[in-house]
């Protein structure tokens, strides 16, 4: 019995300075000291810290701005300014082709597949023809 008692005062001995550190850790974060509004009130949660401090690369800007433009203009002009983009800036080309082949997949939901497929031409090595492929 009292090796018993000596076990749990030894776990009570190591785990409540833990507990105790970690709650008044989490209570110092949530306390608004900058008196802003709770909206603007910064804790310290992992999930939006990643979330606000990840920006997008330069392919990927460029990949949601031609999506948003096929939904205005042609497949074709929109593979124009493709290449434009990728020719303004060399290091586009490494992600030309799944750029194409994201074009061509959403120009067969727009389009229908014939008449997207109507639109291909050797753009970043005919990836928006596999992209159209891809959804027929």
């Amino acid at each position: 019995m009292n090796s018993l008692a000596r076990r749990i005062g030894r776990t009570l001995a190591f785990v409540l300075p833990v507990v105790l550190v970690l709650s008044g850790t989490l209570a110092v974060t949530r306390v608004n000291w900058a008196g802003n509004p709770p909206s603007q009130t910064l804790t310290a949660s992992s999930e939006t810290a990643s979330v606000r401090a990840k920006s997008r690369a330069p392919h990927d800007v460029l990949r949601e701005q031609l999506l948003a433009e096929l939904q205005e203009r042609s497949p074709g002009t929109v593979l124009t300014h493709l290449q434009q983009e990728v020719d303004r800036r060399p290091s586009l080309a490494d992600h030309c082709m799944s750029i194409a082949r994201a074009l061509g997949r959403a120009a067969v939901k727009q389009y229908g597949p014939t008449r997207a497929q109507s639109y291909s031409r050797p753009v970043c090595d005919t990836s928006y023809a596999s992209g159209v492929a891809q959804r027929s």
